[in-house]
């Protein structure tokens, strides 16, 4: 690894920072609404993208840069168990393409800027709606964090902030700028700036993938010499390996199909397809997302070609930033690194205007200031958008980086739990209310202190998020095992509580509210843009 400060590399990536630091800014301009003082404008963009832009803004939120640097770095470290990344985002679209047309129909109906929002017009419960929103922003946090792990990563390569024995100040400034900047441009221009952001952003990841799944194996002497070495070094250290060992199948399994359920509970994920202009945006977005599969599935074979590069990483994560620094000309190094970077920022900010949101909506509305006006909405959540990042960088600031990096693992068990009242309520009001809120605190507890007592070689708590699966002795994702805890606490209960007869809530929304599109009474295609008359 270089002592030294790779001045190449580090001008590029400052010339694409800048860049996209400009467009934030600028994003504030791009169809501009009348009423700027509304969550609507502020925190779903107008509700007006089309769909590439949405596509694009999908894009950039869930393929973030810990994504680009953890799937390889996880095959780098264990095999072909790192790959359940790839099935796992094959199996979220069929799911996403039943729901996500529902959601968006019912939400633009009634004006929904939230899942809470969504659960709490259902059911006609505010307990359960603060329980989903309090997930949303646990789960979010730890997120956001890691987003921060990666631009980390890819300074700490290029030799920016100095060794170990550097002061603190010094060592953390890139890191500090880089987010007062991205704090400043989210503050101004909302939902916007990531979403213009996320063009450059996914064309730079585009870019550099093609050229590395090209040009790496040529420099390495093809694929045949990567798998093999992939194949020796696994074979040496018996870890993992090019195949799952049969031990790890159901963990593998339930990953898969645990995170493919979990990745939509997300309020990131559900933000960007509400700023969407219709309900067939979606449907097409979901059938095109994939393409994005294709891509991370291409990257994650950068953990092998790692290996056989001869890159030597104590800590996996910096794994993938090494191999390009040691294999691309020192320009081309810092465009990869420019990638990496933005693709953090793009997600962090949606992240966190997502969580800011929550807090506003579901807690500041409902609880603490239930006559405040749209203008008052949108200035608490600005302010909450900016400490929600400050919270984020305390996180990674003062604490290790592998508990940074399980808890958002933790993140991924516990916003699982709110999969029964979103997806459920979105198809039956069957389920009762307080059911789901007992089912709900079953698997955040079960998957919670089951988690804490999965240790690692670095820590005795909150060591991974596989465990023994109650009554099949096998080894699983905890968040599966608590979300099936969760179904059946759930079904039992309100079985019970319609015995009794006790009191359902009154449900806001209508059948006919789930298929509402654009233009239909009650449903705006977008906000009245500046200078469009009234």
């Amino acid at each position: 690894m270089n002592d030294g400060v790779n001045g190449v590399a580090l001008g590029v990536f400052i010339f694409f920072f800048l860049a996209v630091t400009v467009m934030g800014f600028l994003a504030s301009r791009w169809r501009k609404a009348e009423n700027e003082n509304s969550l609507d404008e502020w925190g779903l963009g107008g509700r007006s993208f089309g769909t590439w832009v949405t596509w694009f803004l999908l894009g950039g939120d869930l393929y973030t840069a810990y994504t680009f640097v953890a799937v390889p770095a996880a095959i780098y470290a264990a095999g072909a168990a790192g790959f359940f990344a790839v099935p796992y985002t094959i199996l979220v679209y069929p799911l996403i393409f039943t729901f996500l047309p529902r959601l968006w129909s019912v939400s633009h109906k009634h004006g929904y800027v939230t899942t809470s929002d969504f659960v709490r017009g259902r059911f006609g419960s505010k307990g359960l709606s603060l329980a989903v929103a309090v997930t949303g922003l646990l789960a979010t946090m730890p997120y956001i964090a890691l987003q921060l792990v990666g631009i980390q990563a890819v300074l700490d390569v290029m030799g920016v902030g100095g060794g170990e024995n550097t002061n603190w100040f010094i060592k953390d400034l890139p890191l500090l700028i880089a987010f007062g900047v991205l704090a400043a441009y989210t503050y101004s221009s909302g939902l916007r700036a990531p979403a213009l952001i996320a063009f450059v952003k996914d064309t730079l990841i585009y870019v550099v993938i093609a050229v590395a799944i090209i040009y790496i194996p040529i420099k390495l002497g093809g694929f045949d010499e990567i798998f093999g070495a992939a194949s020796e070094k696994y074979t040496a250290a018996k870890a993992g390996g090019l195949v799952p060992a049969e031990a790890g199948q159901w963990t593998y399994a339930t990953l898969a199909l645990g995170s493919a359920l979990a990745l939509f509970m997300y309020p990131h994920s559900i933000t960007a397809t509400l700023s969407s202009r219709s309900r067939e945006v979606i449907r097409r977005n979901t059938t095109i997302l994939p393409l994005y599969s294709l891509m991370l599935g291409l990257l994650a074979l950068l953990g092998f070609m790692a290996i056989a590069a001869g890159v030597k990483a104590t800590n996996p994560q910096l794994a993938i930033p090494q191999l390009f620094e040691d294999m691309f000309p020192s320009w081309f190094a810092g465009v990869a690194f420019a990638a990496i970077g933005i693709g953090a920022l793009v997600p962090a900010a949606i992240m966190s205007i997502a969580a800011a949101n929550l807090f506003t909506r579901n807690i500041y509305k409902d609880f603490i200031k239930p006559d405040a006006t749209p203008a008052q909405e949108t200035k608490v959540s600005k302010l909450v958008s900016l400490l929600v990042k400050v919270g984020a960088l305390v996180f990674v600031l003062t604490m290790d980086k592998t508990v940074a990096i399980n808890f958002q693992l933790l993140g991924g068990i516990w916003i699982l739990q709110t999969f029964p009242a979103l997806v459920g309520g979105l198809f039956t009001r069957w389920f009762h209310r307080w059911a789901l809120l007992a089912g709900w605190a079953v698997g955040m507890v079960y998957g919670t202190v089951a988690a804490y007592g999965v240790a690692s070689p670095t820590q005795k708590h909150f060591g991974g998020s596989s465990k023994e699966i109650p009554g099949i002795g096998e080894i699983g994702y905890i968040g599966l095992t608590a979300f099936v805890l969760n179904v059946v606490v759930t079904v039992v209960l309100t079985f019970v509580l319609k015995a009794a007869k006790a009191p359902e809530g009154i449900d806001e929304t209508k059948p006919e509210d789930y298929t509402a599109d654009a233009g239909d009474p009650g449903v705006e295609t977008e906000l009245p843009k500046v200078g469009a008359g009234h």
